[in-house]
């Protein structure tokens, strides 16, 4: 039997029981991926994430659904962190510290900044985003059981990836994206056609006075179920809106999860202009809530 330390961590938020809930299993550099899937499964989270080793400020990190291994997502880097300075495993000075995650699809770039007694902050830079070819509006509105006029035609409906493809809808009004209910079969039918992970349905209006958009995010791995805060559509979704003039400052906050009775934060930054947009980051803050042991036969 071997033992693997463990930590649940909710993101995105400065208060337990909100945002978006992740495990985090460190020293998990013998498992083979079949254990980890297995982990994830048990874990039951939308992503479970393995650390499994260390070189300096540079940490080999896997991220798993229940479903599948995925090669970037937000609100793990951001859990996975907190988990880390939560364990002894990193150090986060007053100030701000740089440090790498070596995913399965390449690094990304982390930092932590912290002031005071405020919780680390932890940024997330995102790989410069991809913008596909856009989805005809009525066939995307149909599989979440809305019209089309309930889109917006003032920008696509578009397959944007940062590191992950994510679908990106953006609707009318707080009322549409309410409304919208997935159907699976078509969700299938179009996942598989247009080559995208999950969806991201928003509007440019935030849950608070200091939301600038609010979303849902919609996925299926392997079941259908809607994700709190996720930041790496978030970031995504945050390229989308400066390329198309949707939203116009390099800075602003997106909510998501409100409705779910999780509410979360993630603090947007993008970097270029809309014509060439550099790269996105995404920033939040998480709680640890839960930390123990796992044992796995040998």
């Amino acid at each position: 039997m071997a033992s693997f330390p463990f930590l649940l961590v909710d993101a995105f938020t400065e208060r337990p029981l909100a945002g978006n809930a992740c495990a985090v299993v460190l020293d998990a550099g013998s498992l083979a991926p079949a254990t980890m899937q297995a982990i994830a499964r048990e874990m039951n989270q939308s992503e479970t994430a393995f650390v499994r080793g260390q070189t300096g400020t540079t940490f080999e990190v896997r991220y798993f659904t229940p479903g599948a291994e995925i090669p970037l997502a937000g609100h793990p880097t951001i859990a996975t962190v907190t988990a880390l300075i939560d364990a002894g495993r990193l150090a986060a000075p007053e100030g701000r510290t740089e440090l790498t995650f070596a995913l399965r699809d390449g690094p990304i770039s982390i930092a932590v900044e912290r002031h005071g007694a405020n919780r680390p902050s932890v940024v997330m830079t995102q790989r410069k985003p991809l913008f596909r070819s856009p989805l005809e509006k009525a066939t995307v509105a149909a599989v979440f059981g809305l019209p089309p006029e309930a889109v917006r035609d003032d920008g696509p409906v578009q397959v944007v990836s940062t590191g992950t493809e994510q679908l990106m809808v953006p609707l009318r009004s707080m009322d549409w994206l309410r409304r919208a209910v997935v159907d699976v079969s078509r969700y299938r039918a179009l996942q598989q056609a247009a080559g995208f992970f999950s969806a991201h349905l928003f509007v440019t209006e935030g849950a608070t006075p200091e939301g600038k958009t609010f979303a849902r995010h919609m996925a299926i791995s392997p079941d259908l179920f809607e994700d709190p805060v996720t930041g790496s559509a978030t970031g995504g979704m945050g390229a989308y809106l400066f390329r198309h003039r949707l939203v116009t400052e390099h800075d602003f906050v997106a909510e998501q999860g409100h409705w779910m009775g999780r509410p979360g934060r993630v603090a947007v930054h993008v970097e270029g202009t809309p014509q060439d947009v550099q790269w996105v980051s995404v920033a939040g803050t998480a709680v640890v809530v839960v930390r123990g042991t796992l044992d796995i036969p040998g």
